[in-house]
């Protein structure tokens, strides 16, 4: 089989490299350098962690997706992964934290309830301002994204049954003939295409333009204390909601900076504009970590950071054929790339059988507990 996959971020190449890894052939296109810095995968680090709130679903793929992490490392020849433990703060009456907790006591991956007058004595870089709940479990961790999607292209251009074309935008995919023509003008035909695009798949696939929402997001990373950043490269990553403004903190792990983000969605956006990031908008999330963050007072802004993917309405994963010979793979919504290795190997192993297509998009969208068969 012969497969062409639109799109070099962290899904695009997985897929090419559970194709490639089954002896099938891959030509992969990406609008721009291979890795792309504007790509949504791009960034120092991304979490991976079992709470998830209602989203069982989810929480049920992660130590698949731990699986498929330990098989590209060994391929890879390097792990790119620390483990932080995750702690789960809510207040004020939001309840994340608590639903997380109920939805993983079903699966058999109990969180431990902490006391909030234990929380500082535990956690003393947390203030604790606000929160009325704290939950902790010790799995979870950072995963080294650019240094992931970097090893991996380099990985696939060293595979004889791929073709990576970077600088070569796409200007049409017909997924039904599973044909692709680039802006140059050239044509290119396989068994099946892949339009893994990130925030550009509506440009390429206006019909899911409304589905899948470019959303504009921006990240702070700072500068720390010297004592302060030694607490917090022992972690922990902290997801918290408190009501309007939650937060999540990538603590500075290997090296990496502490990077602080939130879950709101801008849904606007357009991902080929300037994406210089402004004080103005990050007001909200700097207020919050100044009531929750010991010392904060002291932390110094290094650098923000905008970004861009694409988001849903109900926050599920589209991974999905359309056409008779094309599938659509979009695992978004700011929470995909956790899943970047075990989404690439499943796709590669459907396309590659005779496999239920809605039963692998339930699946993708967390409403299935085992991958289809």
């Amino acid at each position: 089989m012969k497969a062409i996959i639109v799109g070099g971020g962290i899904m695009g190449l997985c897929t090419a490299w559970g194709l490639a890894r089954d002896g099938h052939e891959v030509e992969l296109f990406e609008q721009g350098p291979l890795p792309n810095p504007l790509a949504s995968s791009m960034d120092e680090h991304r979490l991976i962690r079992h709470p998830y709130g209602d989203h069982v679903g989810y929480a049920r793929l992660i130590d698949d997706a731990y699986v498929a992490w330990d098989l590209l490392w060994d391929d890879l020849g390097q792990r790119f992964y620390a483990t932080t433990g995750t702690l789960a703060l809510t207040g004020n009456g939001a309840d994340w934290a608590e639903r997380s907790a109920a939805a993983l006591a079903t699966i058999g991956k109990p969180m431990t309830e902490l006391p909030v007058t234990d929380l500082t004595r535990r956690f003393p870089q947390i203030e604790a301002k606000g929160v009325e709940r704290a939950f902790w479990i010790e799995s979870g961790g950072v995963l080294f994204a650019q240094d992931i999607v970097a090893a991996l292209a380099r990985h696939l251009a060293r595979q004889s049954r791929v073709r990576l074309h970077p600088h070569t935008s796409v200007r049409s995919a017909d997924l039904e003939q599973a044909r692709i023509v680039t802006e140059a003008g050239t044509a290119y035909a396989a068994d099946v295409v892949v339009v893994a695009a990130g925030a550009w798949v509506g440009r390429l696939l206006p019909d899911l333009g409304r589905q899948l929402v470019p959303s504009r997001q921006v990240v702070i990373y700072f500068d720390l204390p010297a004592e302060d950043r030694a607490a917090w490269a022992k972690g922990p990553m902290v997801i918290e909601k408190t009501g309007d403004v939650g937060l999540y903190l990538v603590p500075p792990m290997e090296g990496r900076g502490l990077k602080v983000g939130d879950h709101e969605f801008s849904r606007s956006g357009d991902p080929m504009a300037e994406r210089t990031a402004r004080e103005d908008d990050i007001q909200p999330l700097l207020g919050r970590c100044r009531s929750l963050l010991r010392g904060f007072d002291r932390w110094r802004t290094d650098r923000l950071k905008a970004c861009f993917y694409t988001v849903t309405d109900d926050e599920r994963f589209v991974v999905e054929k359309h056409g008779a010979r094309g599938w659509v793979m979009s695992p978004c919504s700011g929470h995909g790339f956790k899943f970047g290795a075990l989404m690439g190997l499943e796709l590669a192993r459907t396309l590659a059988s005779d496999r239920d297509a809605a039963a692998h998009a339930r699946w993708s969208a967390g409403l299935e507990a085992a991958a289809p068969t």
